[in-house]
């Protein structure tokens, strides 16, 4: 698994959203993702939503997922 690969599964789940992802060792990564579909949602919400889009890859291919979520004002 790559950083590249999980940055276009998680834009294509949840289309607007812009991710930047890091990762060196293949399973450990950290994203930040920005979303308007944040908006009005505590943080928990929002890391399921992004899980949701990696679907199975989490807990497999991807190890471990470091999540920073926020709404376009919040990234202001």
């Amino acid at each position: 698994m790559d950083a590249e690969t999980i940055r276009e599964l998680i834009e294509k789940g949840l289309p607007g959203a812009q991710a930047r992802v890091q990762g060196d060792d293949g399973v450990h990564f950290e994203a930040t993702v920005v979303s308007e579909v944040f908006q009005g949602k505590l943080p928990l919400a929002r890391h399921r939503m992004v899980y949701a889009t990696l679907g199975e890859l989490m807990g497999g291919a991807i190890h471990a997922l470091q999540l920073k979520t926020v709404t376009p004002d919040e990234a202001a």
